[in-house]
């Protein structure tokens, strides 16, 4: 927990309340440091919730962040078990603004309805937020929590609501988008390695291939985790669209590069998101759409924006259509066929199973998005405007690739001016925006007509 705690450059803000915090020291009401651990935190909660003063809230909301630094992970677990429990809305006030605004249900009744519903919980969050480094501990704080809120569902209360003020504390609005390359600090670089998620970075000189002229990485940023990207995406300037990611991975003969000037494309082939803590809120199409605007002004030969994305829905999808015996012949032996070990390496087995495959992922793809076992990267691309172009076979031949797509991968084409009436039919319909090539795909080869049986020769006797 302390290394995400620990930041290196505080922001201006930061500095100014630890001011505030050292002069409303003398006149807050801390709970004596003759209690610790769960206790001396429950202590504290309750005391920053009393505080009044915007100096004293902030000395108190210092000292039960420092408090639960010193607790152990599972210390620190029962403190949130303490905020998911208790802090809740005042009952009988809630009771009695619910009552007032049935018997008369006008505007300042539902006013005061809806603010007698807000637990004391996002109050408690909201000053611990306002403390040197409060973010980044809240941050911290939810990426534990997700990992016991399955099993534990006192705990969803608070996971509410440290999502519903994420929602608001990184909005849009409060992001800044940066471009990264090899003149980035070494430690925001070393964080690219460490988060990416889709194709890992193998260290520092595959890093710098990523970032040669004919490539572009961009992330998020956000002024209260300073030098901490929230997401980042990786771009590749080609010419055409890119169906493979193995050769953008790998770098290519000098002869062979492309000049950023020349590009007609930008594939979009990585975006990861960092912070654990702040799953759910959503960064991504902000990022890709802002990202468009920036690389259309500064390379106007580009033409084509799209991804080389994975599809990790796949392979679970094709195994509860074999098991319900919903699959045709030659899909059923082409998937038979993908047993065996290296088998896109045989050329005879990967002609056998291409069309197949490509049928399969095809109507995988354009089913619609509350649909069981959904892709989630198609529901994201496909929520964002994109249309589905095109569908890849044997677009990504590593293990993580063959596992959970069978080497598929796909290109979502945003065309800027198309990009709103898509996102409105997807999300109105369910309709998926696609090529006229996938759709040719979905089409079963037509089986040969059988020859008419030939009347039997009767024999002269």
């Amino acid at each position: 927990m302390g290394e995400t705690l620990s930041v290196s450059q505080r922001s201006w803000i930061d500095r100014l309340w630890a001011g505030i915090a050292d002069r409303g020291r003398a006149y807050a009401s801390v709970p004596g440091r003759d209690v610790a651990g769960v206790e001396r935190a429950r202590g504290l909660a309750a005391a920053l919730l009393s505080q009044r003063g915007e100096a004293s809230g902030a000395a108190v909301a210092r000292e039960l962040l420092a408090c639960l630094r010193t607790l152990t992970a599972a210390q620190r677990l029962e403190v949130l078990r303490m905020m998911g429990q208790g802090f809740g809305p005042d009952e009988a006030r809630l009771r009695e603004a619910a009552e007032a605004y049935l018997a008369d249900p006008a505007p300042a009744k539902a006013m005061r309805l809806h603010q007698a519903s807000e637990p004391a919980r996002q109050e408690l969050l909201r000053r611990m937020n306002m403390a040197p480094g409060g973010t980044a501990m809240l941050v911290a704080l939810r990426r534990e929590l997700l990992d016991h809120v399955k099993a534990e569902p006192d705990l969803r209360p608070l996971d509410h609501d440290l999502r519903h003020l994420f929602a608001s504390w990184f909005n849009r609005g409060f992001l800044e988008l940066r471009r990264i390359d090899w003149e980035t600090p070494a430690s925001t670089l070393e964080k690219l390695i460490r988060y990416e998620a889709v194709h890992e970075i193998q260290g520092w000189e595959d890093l710098r291939r990523r970032l040669l002229p004919d490539r572009r990485c961009f992330a998020f940023f956000h002024q209260a985790l300073p030098n901490e990207p929230l997401i980042f995406v990786e771009v590749a300037l080609t010419r055409g669209l890119a169906d493979a990611v193995q050769p953008l991975l790998a770098a290519p003969p000098d002869e062979a590069a492309v000049n950023p000037r020349d590009a007609d494309s930008a594939i979009f082939y990585s975006i990861s998101n960092c912070q654990e803590g702040l799953r759910g809120v959503s960064f991504g199409n902000f990022l890709i759409k802002q990202v468009v605007e920036e690389l259309k002004a500064e390379l106007p030969s580009l033409k084509r924006f799209a991804t080389l994305s994975p599809v990790p829905g796949f392979t679970r999808w094709l195994a509860t259509q074999a098991e319900a015996g919903d699959l045709a012949e030659d899909e059923t032996q082409a998937l038979q066929a993908t047993k065996a070990e290296a088998w896109w390496r045989d050329e005879q087995a990967s002609t056998a199973a291409r069309a197949p495959l490509l049928r399969l992922a095809a109507t995988y793809l354009t089913r619609p998005a509350d649909s069981p076992h959904a892709d989630p990267v198609a529901k994201f691309h496909l929520g964002n405007g994109a249309r589905l172009e095109r569908v890849n076979f044997l677009g990504n031949t590593a293990p993580r690739g063959m596992r959970e797509s069978l080497g598929i991968m796909v290109n979502y084409l945003y065309d800027p001016e198309k990009i709103e009436a898509n996102h409105e039919a997807f999300v109105l319909t369910g309709h998926v925006a696609r090529a006229a090539e996938v759709d040719s795909l979905m089409r079963k080869p037509k089986r040969a007509k059988s020859p008419a049986p030939q009347p039997a020769e009767v024999e002269a006797n």
